[in-house]
C-alpha cells in the first residue's frame, strides 16, 4: 500500500493500514499507524473461512472478540500486548504492539537446531507467558515456533493469544471448530476432548523438542497420520537435548495429569538456561527462593586459602525466619568438641602403643589378640559414615598402626562475588551472586562429601562428592551461583558449605541479596534496520 498520508485504508477511524507484515489463509497482519497516539502498531485482520454459515461466522467473531479482550488482561513482558479490538465491516480487527524481530521458526530455518541452554531460555520465557495467561483464564491453543517472536530488544514474546484457533496455514476443522497446527496438538485435543492448561504445556514440549532436534517428534506426511502418531506412538528419544531431555519428556506425557507441573518445568528450564542440571529428585524450591546452579566450566585449583580467624559474619534472616535459627555456629561448636575428644583419645592410644612396644615379650603374639596380657588399651575400628543424619564415631588408631599416620582433616573456606544483585531476573551469569568454595584435605587420596546450605534451608542442595586422587593436590575449588525464576521481589539469605565425610566441617558463611526488578513494556517498538518485523 502507498505510504502517502491519506491514501491508506483507515480502520475504525483510527488505525491507518500501511503495509502487510504477513498473510495466511485466515487473515492478514498489517503494519499500521495509530492516528490518535501517533505510534506504529500491528493490526490483525481475520477472515472467516469460505462457506461458513452466517450464524457460525457471527458466533466465531463474537468468541474471537471475547478471547482477544481476555488476552489483553494478561500482564507479562513475554506476552504480546493487545491494545484494542476494533470493528470494521462487521469484523473484529485485533490491534497489538508491533514487535520487530524474527520468529523462532525463522531462526530455526536460518540457523538449524539450537543448543540446549538457548532453547531452555526461550522455553522458560514462553512458559512464563503461558503461566500468566493460564492464571487469567486464557488458553493459547497454538504454541509453536511461528508464534514465538525473538525481538530486537532481546525479549521473547508469545503472540496470537485467543485467536490461534482461527489463524494459521495448517489449521484443521474438528467438531465444527478451527484448531491449531496438527503436529503441536496435545493428544487430548486430537481426541476431541476439552483442552486445559496441560494442553499448552504439551505444545511447549513439542516446541522444545523441535528447537533442539530440528524437527517435531510426531510429524507425518498428512495431518491425519500426524494426529494418529500423537495419540498412539511413543515419543522418539531426543538425542541433542542434553540436560533438557527430562523436561521435554515430562511435558510430553500422553496423560495430561501426568505431565510435569508448570512451576517445576519453568524452574528446571531456568536452571538449564543458566548452565546447571535440574535435580533428579523432583524437589521444588520455594516460589520466591533462588536456585543454586553449578557453573559448567571447571575451576582450576589454587593454593589453599588461609583459614579465617576473624569473627563470623552474622547471618541475614531470610523470609519467615529469625536470627536465632542460625545453624552453622552450632555445627562449629559441635565440630570443636569432637576435635578435642579426638585429640584426647589419640593421645591415650599413642601412650598405649608405647607401653605395648616397651613391654613386648617377643613371644610372637599379636598385641591385638583378645587374650594378650600385653594390650595396654582396647582398640576400636576407624570411623565410618553411617549415612545421612548420623554422626560417625571418633577414629581411634589401632595398636598396630604406624605412629607416623595422621588423622584426615578437611578445611573449607567460602568467598563470594556480586553478593548484592539488583536488576532483571534471571541475572546474567557474569552478574549473578557467585560463591567459590576452597576445599583442603590433610592427605590424599581422599573423597569429600559436601553440600551447599543456607540459613533458612531453602537452598540446601543434595550431597555431592569431590575426589582427591593420590597423585593430585590437596586443594580443589567448587563454584556455584544464585539464580531465580521470579521477575520481581527481594531474597536475602546466608550461604555456606557443610562437609559430612570424612570428617564434619563447615565453612564460613557469606550473606547475599538478590533483588529482581520487573521490566515494564514500553508499548512501543525499538526501531531496527535488521530482522523481519512481525506482529
Amino acid at each position: 500500500m502507498s505510504e502517502d498520508p491519506g491514501s491508506e485504508r483507515l480502520i475504525a477511524g483510527r488505525y491507518r493500514l500501511l503495509s502487510p507484515l504477513g498473510e495466511g489463509g485466515m487473515g492478514t497482519v498489517w503494519r499500521a499507524r495509530d492516528e490518535v497516539l501517533h505510534r506504529e502498531v500491528a493490526v490483525k485482520e481475520v477472515r472467516a473461512p469460505a462457506g461458513l454459515a452466517a450464524s457460525d461466522v457471527e458466533r466465531m467473531y463474537a468468541r474471537l472478540e471475547r478471547e482477544a479482550w481476555a488476552a489483553a488482561r494478561v500482564a507479562n513482558r513475554n506476552v504480546v500486548t493487545v491494545y484494542d479490538v476494533a470493528t470494521q465491516d462487521g469484523r473484529p480487527w485485533i490491534v497489538m504492539e508491533l514487535v520487530r524481530g524474527i520468529s523462532l521458526a525463522e531462526l530455526l530455518d536460518a540457523e538449524g537446531p539450537l543448543e540446549p541452554r538457548r532453547a531452555a531460555y526461550i522455553g522458560a520465557e514462553v512458559l512464563s507467558a503461558l503461566r500468566a495467561a493460564h492464571e487469567a483464564g486464557v488458553l493459547h491453543r497454538d504454541v509453536k515456533p511461528a508464534n514465538v517472536l525473538l525481538s530486537n530488544d532481546d525479549r521473547v514474546v508469545l503472540t496470537d493469544f485467543g485467536i490461534a484457533q482461527v489463524e494459521g496455514s495448517s489449521a484443521l476443522t474438528m467438531t465444527g471448530e478451527v484448531i491449531g497446527s496438527p503436529e503441536f496438538l496435545a493428544p487430548e485435543r486430537a481426541l476431541g476432548r476439552t483442552p486445559g492448561p496441560e494442553s499448552d504445556l504439551w505444545s511447549l514440549g513439542v516446541l522444545l523438542y523441535a528447537a533442539v532436534e530440528g524437527n517435531s517428534p510426531f510429524r507425518q506426511a498428512t495431518p491425519l497420520s500426524t494426529l494418529r502418531a500423537i495419540v498412539d506412538e511413543e515419543l522418539p528419544p531426543p538425542h541433542r537435548a542434553g540436560p533438557l531431555a527430562p523436561v521435554i519428556e515430562g511435558l510430553l506425557r500422553k496423560e495430561p495429569a501426568e505431565r510435569i507441573a508448570a512451576d517445576r518445568a519453568e524452574q528446571d528450564l531456568r536452571i538449564v538456561a543458566a548452565g546447571g542440571t535440574p535435580s533428579a529428585d523432583g524437589a521444588l524450591a520455594s516460589p520466591y527462593a533462588p536456585t543454586i546452579a553449578a557453573f559448567p566450566e571447571p575451576v582450576s585449583p589454587t593454593p589453599p586459602m588461609p583459614y579465617p580467624t576473624a569473627a563470623r559474619t552474622g547471618p541475614v534472616p531470610g523470609p519467615g525466619t529469625t536470627a536465632t535459627d542460625a545453624r552453622p555456629p552450632e555445627r562449629n561448636r559441635r565440630a570443636g568438641v569432637v576435635l578435642v575428644v579426638g585429640v584426647v583419645v589419640l593421645a591415650l592410644a599413642v601412650a598405649g602403643l608405647t607401653y605395648a612396644l616397651l613391654h613386648h615379650d617377643g613371644g610372637g603374639k599379636n598385641p591385638n589378640d583378645a587374650g594378650s596380657p600385653r594390650s595396654g588399651t582396647r582398640t576400636s575400628a576407624p570411623a565410618t559414615d553411617t549415612g545421612p543424619g548420623t554422626s560417625p564415631t571418633s577414629p581411634t588408631p589401632s595398636a598396630s598402626a604406624s605412629s607416623s599416620s595422621t588423622p584426615q582433616s578437611v578445611r573449607v573456606t567460602l568467598a563470594g562475588a556480586n553478593t548484592t544483585y539488583s536488576g532483571t531476573c534471571p541475572p546474567d551469569k557474569s552478574q549473578a551472586p557467585t560463591f567459590t568454595a576452597t576445599f583442603t584435605v590433610g592427605r590424599v587420596p581422599a573423597t569429600v562429601t559436601y553440600r551447599w546450605v543456607t540459613k533458612n534451608g531453602s537452598l540446601s542442595g543434595e550431597w555431592k562428592t569431590l575426589s582427591f586422587p593420590a597423585n593430585g593436590g590437596r586443594t580443589q575449588q567448587e563454584r556455584n551461583f544464585i539464580t531465580t525464576r521470579d521477575s520481581s521481589g527481594t531474597f536475602q539469605d546466608v550461604i555456606g558449605v557443610e562437609v559430612r565425610d570424612p570428617v564434619h566441617a563447615t565453612s564460613n558463611s557469606v550473606p547475599f541479596s538478590l533483588t529482581c526488578q520487573a521490566e515494564t513494556p514500553t508499548g512501543g517498538a525499538s526501531p531496527s534496520t535488521s530482522g523481519s518485523p512481525s506482529g
